[in-house]
């Protein structure tokens, strides 16, 4: 028997190995509901409950102010931010939690031109995560002096690596096909010819072994909400290699990027450290959220996260390509564990009515434009079974047409 014909049995008998199974009850998971949305919106852990309503009854309701040093409300941003690290291949001091993705991917991108004032190319890719290239837009507007973006594709990015890049920008794990980027390869192309490079984490941290010093990286920043389950709209974080730290400086000079933010001096003088790129107040609320989702993501490890990941990808593909589907069905994901993240996605003209369908039958994915039926694997909550289920299931919904009804084709705000 195929690993394509494997019987619930067998299923069952993945679930009963995985080393990870003891995870999957730590996080709240509506009865029937089976979420391969990960990739969009975490979980929720729900120890999240327990802390917040600690935070807000406890420590805001009764410390207030005084918070900040009782609980370390102030400390929270670089503790946080050093259990990230340990997530990414960095080291303590080299990661902080603070602002948004986009926010901070604007002052890794100012602050690297700045390092580099003779070179006027931000270099990146067509389909990246648009809101990096809206960013890298406004960037290179807002710098002007002949500053532009350039964007290349596949091996035209090596190859439009030259003295005029100032710093290379580029998702690690691709968030509509999950392909994933060659770090070290491509880091050490672009340090040949003196550029920098930042790269996006936001759908490769808490899913993937990443390895930010071992391939020599200088900057990346990352999103909270998704793989490491913080929370709708959680902090972001940033990472800085230690030896750019002290040569870098954030455009946005907020006080908490202070060296003495205390002092309330009139000028600024950037803090040492990972510390000089924090801009305004800490989010407590959300910070202390994502504490939770990253802690659990730390107890389990990145390597053993990364390989139920490949498992569980490698399930779902094998699963609907041996499916009554399949032929109506284009896998657009890496077919190798090895080249993809935590995400799998197969194209169909009625992509977004498949969806529908899915989520209708209890079996939650999104959606990308223009044909993308994409499916998230967060790997600590989610059974062996609950994969195989959903690939049946979407086998079901698309070789019967079970997604040819209006309501499924009427477009929702997000998608």
């Amino acid at each position: 028997m195929t690993p394509d014909q494997q019987t619930e049995d067998q299923i069952a008998a993945l679930d009963v190995a995985d080393p990870l199974a003891g995870f999957r009850a730590r996080y709240e998971q509506p009865e029937g509901l089976i979420y391969l949305d990960g990739n969009s919106l975490g979980l929720m852990p729900k120890a999240a409950r327990t802390r917040m309503a600690r935070v807000v009854e406890q420590e805001w309701g009764q410390s207030l102010i005084r918070g900040w040093n009782d609980h370390d409300w102030i400390g929270a941003p670089l503790r946080v931010g050093d259990m990230i690290a340990g997530l990414i291949g960095a080291e303590a001091g080299e990661v902080i939690v603070a602002d948004s993705t986009s926010a901070n991917l604007y002052k890794l991108a100012v602050a690297a031109m700045q390092a580099r004032p003779d070179r006027k190319v931000v270099l990146s890719e067509p389909g990246d995560f648009p809101t990096d290239l809206y960013m890298l837009e406004g960037v290179v507007r807002t710098m002007g002096q002949g500053r532009r973006l350039e964007l290349r594709q596949g091996a035209e990015i090596k190859a439009a690596l030259n003295a005029d890049v100032a710093v290379l920008v580029l998702c690690h794990a691709h968030y509509k096909t999950g392909a994933i980027r060659d770090m070290a390869r491509l880091t050490a192309a672009a340090h040949a010819v003196g550029a920098l490079v930042i790269w996006d984490l936001s759908h490769s941290a808490g899913v993937l072994e990443v390895d930010l010093n071992g391939c020599d990286a200088d900057l990346a920043v990352g999103c909270g909400y998704k793989y490491l389950n913080g929370g709708p709209g959680a902090p972001a974080f940033l990472f800085v290699a230690r030896r750019h730290q002290d040569s870098l400086v954030s455009p946005l000079s907020g006080w908490m990027g202070h060296a003495a933010p205390f002092t309330f001096r009139d000028d600024y003088q950037p803090a040492g450290g990972i510390a000089r790129f924090a801009c305004g107040t800490p989010p407590v609320l959300g910070v202390s959220a994502l504490e939770v989702g990253v802690g659990i993501a730390a107890e389990a490890g990145a390597k053993a996260i990364r390989a139920k990941t490949a498992a569980l990808t490698d399930l779902f593909i094998r699963r609907v390509e041996a499916g009554p589907a399949a032929a109506e069905l284009t896998l657009v994901s890496p077919r190798e564990a090895s080249a993809r993240g935590g995400n799998v996605s197969f194209r169909h003209p009625d992509g977004y009515a498949i969806v529908q369908a899915m989520i209708a039958r209890g079996v939650i994915g999104d959606f990308r434009d223009p044909d993308i039926a994409r499916f998230g694997f967060s790997p600590l909550p989610l059974s062996f079974a609950q994969v195989a289920r959903a690939a049946d299931l979407l086998g079901e919904v698309v070789s019967q047409g079970l997604y040819d009804r209006p309501e499924y084709r009427q477009r929702a705000r997000v998608t």
